[in-house]
């Protein structure tokens, strides 16, 4: 099965009331089941053993969405389509795919995020001028998460 059909079936479980899917291919089977109290009981245990910790982390997320909020209402957001680390550019040592300033057209690749070993090339949905890169080189991203502000 696909990958991106999977993380797609994985993500349609996880926001519904399903708690379990099976589906049968050619290639194979795939079950997906979830589980609420495990799921329900790991944020409890995180947020109370690291106290002091997650302090600064809040300060941090109220601090991003402070910058990009100003933005979101004069221009488009590209949001990540997945968990990964994003990356700029196609290599360490090559040119980040866009810069901020650049004029980019609708299917243009601006990004590579990493998920599970595959690099997958985040094209442009929307024309425009890059106003804003919301996410740094080698950072790790959550699905829909703001990646850039087009306008």
């Amino acid at each position: 099965m696909d990958l991106r059909k999977l993380k797609t079936l994985i993500d349609l479980v996880s926001e519904s009331n399903v708690s379990e899917l099976e589906i049968t291919e050619a290639e194979g089977k795939v079950r997906i089941v979830k589980s609420a109290p495990v799921m329900a009981a790991a944020p409890v245990t995180y947020s109370m053993t690291p106290a002091p910790v997650a302090a600064p982390a809040a300060a941090v997320v109220e601090a991003a969405p402070a910058a990009a909020a100003p933005a979101a209402p004069t221009g488009h957001t590209v949001k990540s389509p997945m968990v990964g680390t994003f990356y700029r550019a196609s290599s360490p040592g090559a040119k980040p795919f866009v810069e901020v300033g650049d004029t980019i057209k609708e299917g243009e690749t601006i990004c590579i995020v990493e998920a599970m070993k595959i690099l997958n090339e985040i094209e442009a949905d929307k024309s425009g001028t890059v106003t804003q890169v919301l996410v740094e080189n080698g950072q790790a991203v959550e699905y829909g998460q703001p990646m850039f502000v087009i306008e």
